[in-house]
């Protein structure tokens, strides 16, 4: 396999495993609902450390990873700010933000996805999928990224979204009109996209010419390109007619003896006179109940960039969201996405959530279906209770819109012959203006990119009803550190603790429902029972009930026998040796170095 060296790369490999873990800190007050990790999620932070922090709750659990990252386009003003240990890169810190004349901008760029990638590969599932927006200035590089960190047999496809619904009549070069959909699987070998729905304008092509009882079908073309060694032989129509056999260059698709099999059973058209090429019948009722999706996506099914920022702007009533949001994408575009790699109990993941477009086609596909998809965004700008969770908010409970409906009327082509004619142009616009302009609150005119546009546009007020739900709406607490912790300085909640030493000792994902601080049972592994005396006082953790003893021991390994049980406690008031002795499969890990002891194995 052919690997990707940028400058960085050795310092940024493995970068993912040193990423501190920072609690999740809920804020009730700006989320809907009540307070649910193993609900909606958006977390605001940085999304390298909020993927770490997502770990012990949802690592394998995800199902669709969709990821709109920096184009890195030079005129985005991205900042690398990584805390990686190297004096090369931290010289990086202070060339923010990136520019198009940073000639180190993509290393940085793939500097600041390999870890990023690394975890959202080990957040998705088995069955799971990542779906990557990119355009032609980084497309290369993430290929090649994904090739080494999925494996290059977990490639699916790119797909092509066609975003531009007009040309750009000022661009230099080309005007670019597509962006990509960059495609793998966590494991190819298992990971099926959905069908499509069928249009109606495929079924349009099903007909019924002889009134066959199976209903509606459609002719198929005998003849193929490809070599057959029995697709050579001529054909007697009922008619009379005789075919030497297939077109030149090509073959029956069939074999003589199946031909006359199907006529048999009324599947061979022959047409009105009995003398056609005979065509095979396929019938609408045997073809699969969707479409196979296709790598080109044109903006009138998915949606396109003018489309995404007024349907940002529809829902947002404030300026400044225009101006963050270039290059915002259609909701369209992620529920077709959410079509294909998503079933109604599917887990959701985008971190780099922006406007928040992602949580919003999530809610409208559960309401299109009555699922019950979850949805988990980041988001590390200020902008993301403002204006991500906001939009959320508004999606969810409903929104008024004042708005301009428009409609065009005229699209005219400017060149200089029409403009030698300048009378005939304005009479026609006048003509416009009187047949449709008591339809219309105003008649627009303007010329744009070499046309004359006239459009017709009323103002209209209505309330958008909303499509119901909830979220928990968190920040970054902060790190989890051992020394902090032992002096009392930090001490995490107990789930928030609790799933993080779960999944460190099982390398597995803790059911948050299910912990029970009075318990103090996290869970369970293939191997071993795993329990946390803990709580986040000081003065208890020094207290005598912040210990293991031998009565709490003999107490769980009576109450489940079947695998050892593994403790985390501050201290113990029973040695491994009298455990040992009374048979008791049970092992102490203190806190809180047992974290170091867990990682170090």
């Amino acid at each position: 396999m052919t690997e990707l060296h940028f400058k960085g790369k050795e310092f940024v490999y493995n970068h993912h495993l040193s990423v501190p873990f920072h609690p999740l800190v809920p804020h009730a007050d700006k989320g809907i609902g009540e307070v649910a990790f193993d609900g909606n999620l958006i977390v605001q932070g940085d999304n390298l450390k909020a993927l770490k922090a997502l770990m012990p709750m949802y690592a394998g659990k995800v199902d669709c990873v969709f990821i709109d990252p920096p184009y890195n386009t030079g005129n985005e003003n991205w900042a690398y700010n990584d805390n990686v240990n190297a004096p090369v890169i931290k010289e990086w810190l202070a060339s923010n933000p990136i520019g198009i004349e940073d000639g180190l901008r993509h290393d940085k760029w793939c500097a600041m996805m390999w870890p990023r990638l690394r975890l959202l590969h080990e957040l998705l599932g088995a069955n799971g999928s990542l779906w990557m927006t990119l355009d032609e200035n980084e497309i290369h590089h993430a290929r090649s990224m994904m090739d080494e960190i999925f494996g290059e047999t977990n490639f699916i496809d790119t797909v092509i979204w066609h975003k531009n619904y007009a040309p750009k009549a000022t661009v230099q070069y080309f005007s670019s009109d597509h962006d990509y959909l960059l495609i793998y699987a966590k494991n190819k070998e298992t990971w099926r996209p959905n069908l499509l729905a069928r249009s109606a304008g495929q079924d349009d092509i099903y007909k019924n010419l002889d009134n066959d009882p199976r209903g509606r079908w459609r002719p198929n073309n005998l003849a193929a390109r490809n070599y057959y060694s029995k697709g050579t032989y001529s054909v007697k129509c009922p008619g009379g007619r005789v075919i030497k056999g297939p077109p030149s260059g090509s073959y029956w698709r069939m074999s003589e003896e199946k031909l006359w099999n199907l006529d048999k059973d009324n599947r061979i058209w022959w047409g009105e006179g009995g003398n056609n090429v005979p065509a095979p019948k396929i019938f609408l009722s045997e073809v699969r109940d969707g479409r196979v999706p296709q790598t080109l996506w044109h903006w009138s099914e998915v949606g396109h960039t003018q489309e995404a920022k007024k349907e940002l702007l529809r829902i947002l009533d404030f300026d400044e969201s225009g101006d963050v949001f270039v290059t915002p994408k259609p909701s369209r575009l992620v529920k077709r996405v959410l079509d294909l790699a998503t079933d109604e109990n599917s887990i959701v993941l985008d971190s780099f959530s922006g406007s928040g477009t992602t949580a919003q086609a999530v809610l409208a596909a559960n309401a299109e279906d009555e699922g019950n998809r979850r949805f988990v965004l980041v988001e590390m700008e200020d902008y993301a209770d403002k204006v991500t969770a906001e939009r959320v908010r508004r999606v969810i409970n409903g929104y008024d819109y004042t708005g301009t409906q428009k409609s065009e009327l005229l699209r005219e082509p400017l060149n200089w012959k029409k403009l030698e004619k300048a009378s005939d142009l304005v009479a026609k616009v006048d003509g416009i203006e009187r047949l449709e302009g008591a339809d219309f609150d105003k008649i627009s005119k303007q010329i744009k990119d070499g046309e004359l546009i006239v459009t017709g546009e009323t103002k209209i007020e209505e309330r958008v009803e909303g499509l119901g739900g909830s979220f928990t709406y968190c920040t970054l607490g902060d790190p989890v550190e051992m020394d902090k912790i032992l002096t009392g300085e930090s001490l995490p909640a107990y789930d928030q603790l609790g799933a993080l030493l779960f999944h460190m000792a099982t390398n597995r994902t803790l059911d948050m429902a299910g912990i029970d601080q009075g318990v103090k049972y996290l869970g369970q592994s293939e191997d071993r029972h795993v329990w946390l005396i803990y709580r986040d006082d000081l003065d208890w953790l020094k207290s005598q009930e912040a210990a293991l003893t031998l009565s709490f021991a003999r107490k769980i390994a009576a109450e489940k026998t079947d695998k050892p049980h593994l403790v985390f406690a501050p201290a113990r008031f029973v040695s491994q040796k009298l455990l040992n002795e009374e048979h008791l499969r049970v092992e102490f890990a203190p806190l809180p170095f047992s974290l170091y002891r867990i990682e170090r194995d």
